[in-house]
C-alpha cells in the first residue's frame, strides 16, 4: 500500500503539478482512504521522500556499528555512500523526485531539512571519536559538512545526467577530496621483498670546509670509491 501510494502520488504530480494535487485525489488513484496514507505519510511533502526515513536509520545503525579502529573520516564517508545506494536503487524515481523538487520551493526547503538531519547523524558519530581532541566538535562539524557537500555534489551531477552517468566513481571521486583534507595520513609502507631502505646521511663538517670535501666525507661514509 505504502507503494501504491508513492505510485500514485508521482502520476499525479507529473500529469498535474505537485501544488494542484491533493492527498484526497492521491488516495482516490490509490484505492484507499485518507486514514490509509496519513498512518504511512504525516503529510503530502513525506510521499516526496518515502525512503529517508529508512536511510537516516540504516546510517545511524552503520555508524553505531563501528569500532575504535575504525578511521573516522573513512567510516563517515561510507555511511553517505548509503545514501547513494538509497537513490540508486530507483534511477527513475529519483530523477522525477529531483525534476519535481527543483520545481516546488516547498520542496526545496524540505529536502534541506532532510540533509540536516544526515549531516547531524554524521556529526554526532564524530564528535564522539573526537571527544579528547582539541576543537573536536568543531572539526566534526566541518567534516560532517564537508562530506554532505562533496556527496551531494556528485550525487546532483549524477541526477542531471538523468541516472545515466558512473554514480559510484562520480560520489567516490568527490568523497576522495575529504578523505585526503581530513582523513589520517597513510603509515609509511615496509620496503618489498629485497628492496634495500632509503640512507639518511648526516655528515659534521666544519665551518667553511669546502664542498669537494664535504662531498668526498658523504662518498666515504656511503663506501664508495
Amino acid at each position: 500500500m505504502r507503494d501504491a501510494l508513492v505510485a500514485a502520488a508521482f502520476q499525479l504530480f507529473l500529469e498535474r503539478g505537485y501544488e494542484q494535487t491533493t492527498v484526497d485525489d492521491i488516495v482516490a488513484l490509490a484505492g484507499v482512504g485518507r486514514r490509509s496514507f496519513f498512518r504511512y505519510f504525516p503529510s503530502k511533502e513525506d510521499v516526496v521522500f518515502p525512503d529517508h526515513e529508512r536511510c537516516l536509520a540504516d546510517m545511524t545503525a552503520f555508524l553505531a556499528a563501528g569500532d575504535e579502529d575504525d578511521e573516522p573520516v573513512r567510516r563517515v564517508c561510507d555511511a553517505a555512500r548509503l545514501v547513494l545506494r538509497m537513490y540508486a536503487e530507483n534511477p527513475t524515481f529519483s530523477v522525477q523526485r529531483y525534476r519535481l523538487t527543483k520545481k516546488v520551493p516547498g520542496l526545496r526547503a524540505y529536502e534541506l531539512s532532510v540533509v540536516w538531519r544526515y549531516e547531524r547523524a554524521l556529526a554526532e558519530y564524530l564528535r564522539g571519536r573526537f571527544a579528547s581532541r582539541r576543537d573536536g566538535t568543531l572539526q566534526a562539524d566541518v567534516i560532517a559538512a564537508a562530506v554532505v557537500a562533496a556527496h551531494n555534489n556528485a550525487l546532483r551531477s549524477w541526477l542531471r545526467s538523468d541516472g545515466q552517468d558512473d554514480a559510484d566513481s562520480a560520489v567516490d571521486h568527490a568523497l576522495g577530496y575529504v578523505q585526503s583534507a581530513f582523513g589520517a595520513s597513510p603509515t609509511p609502507s615496509a620496503p618489498l621483498a629485497g628492496e634495500q631502505p632509503e640512507d639518511v646521511v648526516v655528515v659534521v663538517s666544519r665551518r667553511g670546509a669546502p664542498l669537494w670535501r664535504v662531498v668526498q666525507e658523504i662518498e666515504s661514509t656511503l663506501g664508495r670509491d
